[in-house]
């Protein structure tokens, strides 16, 4: 995580256990009043997914020409470069609006622009993301960073593990220029990633985790079963390019 942000620094200053007040009553009230009001486009797309929803096939998240179906919160912006999704600074997220995914499989493709880089794929994010520490505390990031020593960090922060929570079982991630792909599986409690064809990380609610050893690392505790996804642009210097994020899904994948 970016450790010079200027809002991080501000929570920082307040205790963890405040925080996750304040943001319980934000997820309330946003809840509550998101629940209001009827999103057609949104219906129609759930609809679209549902229609096209089958074991075996991979649903496209991203056109390749915009960033039509996806928002941005937090620092920086998103943008789609020869057909490509980047980052431009940060620290950001770029979040797929509408549908929680569980019990499925998610593919991105991506590389460094740079030998080395950082940014992250988040999933079970519990709500629609309003800010972005919300998803890094009460999410999971896969990670993307095959060098975190780089950052005063160990392995418990490589490529393909939940972030500060999971050590990898294999370390296959490409540098830049090199294209890399990571599969995400969500099966109920369990989360499986394999990069580069190789397995990473096989985790499950409950399974131990290491002490948290960083303000900016997320909250201990479960995640849904079904949640959010994103992409992050974690800061000028970390540019990666995205060129798909696509699901196949399971049974009641949607939500």
């Amino acid at each position: 995580m970016e450790k010079t942000n200027k809002q991080f620094i501000l929570l920082r200053m307040i205790s963890a256990k405040t925080y996750l007040l304040f943001n319980l009553i934000v997820c309330i009230f946003f809840v509550s009043t998101s629940s209001m009001s009827a999103d057609d486009s949104l219906s129609q797309r759930k609809a679209l997914l549902s229609q096209e929803a089958d074991s075996s096939q991979w649903i496209q998240l991203f056109n390749g020409k915009d960033l039509s179906g996806w928002k941005h919160v937090g620092g920086g912006s998103m943008s789609v470069e020869d057909g490509l999704i980047r980052g431009h600074g940060g620290m950001g997220l770029l979040y797929w609006t509408g549908e929680k995914f569980g019990n499925c499989t998610i593919r991105v493709v991506y590389k460094m622009r740079d030998t080395n880089s950082n940014a992250g794929v988040f999933i079970r994010i519990p709500i629609e993301p309003y800010e972005e520490w919300m998803p890094v505390y009460y999410g999971y990031e896969v990670q993307i960073d095959n060098q975190p020593e780089l950052s005063d960090e160990d392995d418990y922060h490589y490529t393909g593990g939940l972030y500060s929570l999971t050590w990898p079982l294999a370390k296959p991630g490409k540098p830049g220029p090199q294209w890399n792909t990571m599969e995400i599986t969500l099966d109920g409690t369990r989360t499986i990633v394999y990069v580069n064809g190789e397995k990473v990380t096989d985790y499950k609610e409950g399974d131990p985790v290491p002490t948290r050893k960083f303000d900016f690392e997320p909250f201990h505790g479960p995640r849904p079963d079904y949640g959010f996804i994103g992409l992050q642009n974690h800061g000028e210097k970390d540019v990666v390019y995205f060129k798909e994020v696509s699901v196949k899904t399971n049974n009641n994948t949607l939500k």
